[in-house]
């Protein structure tokens, strides 16, 4: 269903404060059972704040600046009183901070000591975008009843685990994330931040990678080691990984994500497990990147939480509300991925030609990777304040190193929803490759802009095998006359990191040695991209 311009203007504005009137209690103690002392800011209304709902935001980022005007003053303006908690160890709490290990033992001891306050208006709902959200999920299976509602904002369950793929790892935003949260409590901080995207960049550079937090920030950064030396499956990371809990979860929850944030693949994948366990919940994606900035947050806590700590319904709508990129709509839909969109091969042929049937065949199409000049990253699922997105990818498919590969103009709207993946045959002088694929749409005017993509890395590349790549989930409408074009290339630097084609550990590897490529697209290689596209009504 399309929705009409009056709701869409509707969705685009928060209501009007029902007051300015605000008090703020700071540095409140919060006990652990361990001892460690949390310290948190309460906001409220003051005229009867202590009977309103509570919205609990627990962050590592502070209690003031962005998140207080942009969280804890809006809500507290709107019905909520508001409770902002610095997470252990961070700006002023006790103890050390863990990302993402601690938080579900803090959490659930946060809950239990807000039911018992004298402010308490006997209802609480969690809020919060990214490690503000995963701190929900952290404990989302065992809160007291008076938890009423979660609205989780482009996170997911199981957050950093994504990044550490054994067979893809994304370095730009765990390194980044990392230095950042190492130094954001120093002197000069806001000063040195505006300055460090410059320093990262270079520093990701660094051989060693292991040292690349040094050039970065002056000194090794225990997070970033730890991305550096621990895959995903560690048990190290057992204690940050919530994704059994999801389908306990019973209190309704309404998750936001954006098509091009870097948590979208767990956070539908959150989505999926509650609809299956049959609970209450409903996804919204928009057309984001991590750091793009949206009242969706702020909207869906008021329209779904508050509504739930007041014990109403909110208002109706579709499990899941998706914006329809290419179109420029939100349209509603009754699950995910919906149905009526099934599988569909656009297959690899020479010539750079993508197309429906079968290859003839054809001799592979070859490049040379060298990662000591990495293809760079462009647009797309990065969390940069600057870069992230849709972007032209033109410049970059004029590379050596990448292979492009396109439709006839269409002759009708092709409409692509659901989940993407490809299928390409390759081959690699070495035995350790990477193989990155994009979908792009190509305007026509000829400038290609990327729609989604994945990369996956590969051991056994010297003998010729089909790379499953999984991409990034969309929703996407290639209009008439535009055409479908896909690249492949052995990497997007440095939104993941270099494969130096040695096979040495990540951390420690000091040699870069170049690859020589070759992608087949024959009857006996079919390679292919696989896109869910609507059946024909």
């Amino acid at each position: 269903m399309k929705l009409t311009s009056r709701l869409l203007q509707r969705l685009m504005r928060l209501d009007p404060p029902l007051t300015r009137d605000l008090a703020v209690q700071r540095d409140l103690r919060v006990p652990m059972p361990d001892g460690a002392v949390l310290l948190a800011d309460r906001w409220a209304p003051r005229a009867a704040g202590q009977a309103l709902p509570l919205a609990l935001l627990r962050s590592p980022y502070g209690r003031k600046g962005l998140i207080a005007a942009g969280m804890a003053r809006p809500l507290a303006e709107r019905g909520f009183q508001v409770l902002i908690q610095s997470t252990r160890g961070t700006f002023g709490s006790g103890g050390t901070f863990d990302p993402m290990r601690a938080e579900r033992e803090d959490g659930l001891a946060t809950l239990e000591w807000v039911v018992k306050q004298p402010w308490f208006g006997g209802s609480i709902v969690l809020t919060g975008s990214s490690y503000l959200g995963y701190v929900q999920w952290a404990v989302a299976d065992s809160v007291p009843p008076e938890v009423k509602a979660m609205v989780p904002h482009v996170t997911e369950s199981a957050l950093t685990l994504e990044f550490l793929r054994a067979d893809g790892f994304s370095l730009e935003t765990p390194f980044g994330w990392g230095v950042m949260v190492d130094g954001q409590e120093r002197r000069f901080a806001l000063p040195r931040a505006l300055a460090q995207g410059r320093r990262n960049r270079r520093a990701l550079r660094t051989l060693p990678l292991g040292e690349a937090d040094v050039a970065a920030a002056g000194h090794h950064c225990g997070y970033v080691q730890d991305i550096l030396t621990r895959d995903a499956d560690d048990p190290y990371w057992a204690p940050a990984d919530h994704r059994a809990r999801v389908a306990a979860v019973t209190v309704p929850v309404s998750s936001i994500g954006g098509w091009y944030d870097i948590f979208l693949p767990g956070q539908l994948r959150d989505f999926t497990a509650l609809r299956q366990a049959g609970r209450q919940a409903r996804l919204t994606v928009g057309p984001w990147a991590h750091l793009s900035r949206d009242p969706a947050p702020l909207r869906e806590t008021i329209e779904f939480g508050l509504a739930h700590a007041r014990g109403e319904e909110p208002p109706a709508r579709a499990p899941v509300r998706l914006y329809v990129m290419g179109e420029e709509a939100w349209r509603d839909f009754g699950s995910w991925p919906p149905p009526g969109y099934p599988p569909q091969r656009f297959h690899l042929h020479p010539g750079g030609v993508l197309a429906g049937a079968v290859p003839a065949e054809s001799t592979p199409d070859r490049y040379r990777y060298d990662p000591a000049d990495p293809t760079p990253a462009v647009g797309g699922v990065r969390m940069v304040a600057r870069g992230a997105g849709r972007a032209d990818n033109t410049a970059l498919e004029r590379r050596p190193d990448v292979l492009s590969y396109a439709s006839a103009p269409l002759d009708r709207d092709t409409e692509v929803i659901g989940e993407v993946s490809a299928q390409i045959w390759f081959l690699s002088s070495l035995h350790h490759a990477d193989v990155f694929v994009r979908l792009c749409d190509v305007d026509p005017r000829g400038r290609s802009w990327n729609v989604c993509d994945g990369l996956t890395s590969l051991s056994g590349a010297n003998e010729t095998s089909r790379a499953e790549v999984r991409l990034w989930p969309t929703a996407y409408r290639f209009k008439r006359g535009h055409r479908i074009r896909v690249q492949v290339c052995s990497g997007a630097f440095p939104r993941y990191a270099r494969n130096p084609g040695t096979g040495e550990p990540r951390a420690t590897a000091t040699r870069l040695v170049p690859a020589h490529q070759a992608v087949y697209h024959d009857p006996a290689h079919p390679s292919a991209i696989i896109l869910p596209v609507r059946q024909a009504q």
